[in-house]
């Protein structure tokens, strides 16, 4: 059997199993409303830690983290940063919003929104900003799936097939199984992920270093501005890396499907002390910068580093391995893709389609609706996947500065009782709109800040100005909503 042949198959014989699991997860359960979006509230420590997993270690992890090492250099350890600080912050705002959830079977971030401000234009802007950065972010896991394909099955299938069955794939098991599918497929993918960032993130450097320490010092002889900052850039300095940390550590737990995550959890204990065990998983990714810090001197001249983890595991293990770390790259794409679709297709249906256009509509109708969106959100996204030319790191960086802008309507409205709903949709438009003008006049970083963060920066103080000149928000009694 050829080399293609052979990483091919154990790469279809993965995805196989990774969707056989999505469809059987729901087919044991009466998928209403609740169950799709929340699985009924019923996930204890191991599954939401999966579940969780499956949200914040995507493509991005897989390839983004090892393309950028191997492209930029020392901004690049950003990626270990922002993603302990996030824990850090859910400890301390999801158990609250976890209790909201329960006590006002609220099953959707914009939900939050319309029983803390009353608004229903404010939360049609949430859900709007939800929806809108939620699609490169999706675009960035079908893009990376086409990646895997290609490179894994020595170009023998080409990247827009390889999206295409993607998209089938994970729209089917959405439909049917909803947000359980998705928690059951990330346990084979987490399993997956975690023997292949071992295996390649020691093995490479031993094979052609001696070592890892070994591999450091061949590089910084070899490059030495590569691991200090700018690194490989002219503009990625320090004031970029804080303020890059700072956005994206708030901002990891806006995302309307980390949000609405929490509110599948047994308990508010529960996501405490997920919050105190998911920094573990943060070790794998320091794996998938080895593999990419060793490819500068293997393999250099890369065309795209976005392809050098996969390149490495190509020239170094037998096919068969390749289509391991393929078939786990492969639902590293599918999982985070899948409740990325499943999130925005609900928030377009419950949080915008009804409260604006029928108000009357049932929870069933919701959930048709609901589905009809996820087939078209996935459309959306695989036309920009097939025609878009940007980096994975690059489009998770455009959505974090647009969706971390929900961070100040969140936390002010969980402690701060003085917050206003003038104030907050206020501060969410300016930022938006000013984090918008800066990345399409390619001012991103602007005086060496991360232009998300200065658009954060201006929403929390036009969101607190604005509160304190305006009339109170009545605070939402315990029996609403």
């Amino acid at each position: 059997m050829s080399p293609s042949a052979t990483a091919l198959g154990v790469i279809l014989a993965i995805v196989a199993l990774g969707s056989a699991i999505g469809f059987y997860a729901g087919a044991r359960r009466k998928m209403d409303l609740e169950q799709w979006t929340v699985a009924g509230r019923g996930f204890g420590v191991l599954l939401m830690w999966l579940l969780m997993a499956g949200e914040v270690y995507t493509t991005f992890s897989f390839l983004g983290a090892s393309g950028w090492a191997y492209s930029r250099g020392a901004p690049t350890l950003y990626i270990l940063a922002y993603i302990t600080l996030a824990y850090v912050v859910s400890f301390f705002i999801l158990p609250p919003i976890w209790e909201l959830g329960r006590r006002h079977k609220l099953q959707t971030q914009s939900d939050f929104f319309a029983w803390r401000y009353r608004s229903k234009y404010l939360v049609a802007a949430v859900s709007l900003v939800g929806i809108v950065f939620m699609i490169p972010y999706l675009e960035l896991q079908i893009t990376g799936f086409g990646i895997i394909a290609e490179v894994a099955s020595f170009d023998g299938i080409s990247r827009n097939p390889a999206m295409l069955v993607a998209v089938i794939l994970l729209t089917g098991f959405v439909l049917t199984g909803g947000l359980r599918a998705v928690a059951w497929v990330s346990v084979l993918k987490d399993i997956l992920m975690l023997i292949a960032a071992v295996s390649v993130g020691i093995g490479i450097p031993y094979v052609y270093f001696g070592g890892i320490g070994p591999m450091f010092t061949a590089l910084i002889h070899a490059k030495p501005s590569h691991f200090v900052m700018p690194g490989a850039t002219g503009n990625l300095g320090h004031a970029w890396y804080i303020s890059t940390v700072l956005l994206t550590g708030l901002g990891v737990y806006m995302w309307p499907h980390s949000f609405g995550a929490a509110f599948s959890a047994k308990s508010s204990g529960t996501l405490r002390r997920n919050a105190v065990v998911m920094p573990l998983y943060t070790l794998s990714l320091t794996f998938m910068l080895f593999v990419g810090f060793a490819a500068i001197l293997v393999i250099p001249n890369l065309r795209d580093g976005d392809l050098s983890l996969l390149a490495m595991v190509r020239k170094t293990f037998p096919p068969w391995f390749l289509g391991v770390i393929g078939g786990a790259g492969a639902l590293t794409a599918m999982v985070p893709a899948a409740i990325l679709v499943l999130s925005s297709a609900t928030v377009f249906a419950k949080n915008l389609c009804r409260p604006l256009f029928a108000p009357d509509m049932n929870d069933h109708q919701v959930g048709r609706i609901a589905r009809i969106m996820v087939v078209v959100i996935s459309l959306i996204s695989l036309y920009l996947a097939i025609h878009g030319s940007t980096t994975l790191v690059s489009l998770l960086l455009l959505a974090y500065a647009g969706i971390t802008q929900l961070f100040p309507g969140v936390v002010l409205g969980l402690f701060w009782k003085r917050v206003t709903m003038p104030g907050v949709f206020a501060g969410l438009t300016f930022g938006v709109a000013s984090m918008a003008i800066l990345f399409l006049t390619k001012h991103d970083p602007f005086l060496g800040l991360s232009a998300g963060f200065l658009g954060l920066c201006a929403n929390f103080t036009i969101a607190i100005a604005l509160s304190l000149l305006s009339k109170p928000t009545p605070q939402p009694a315990e029996s609403c909503l």
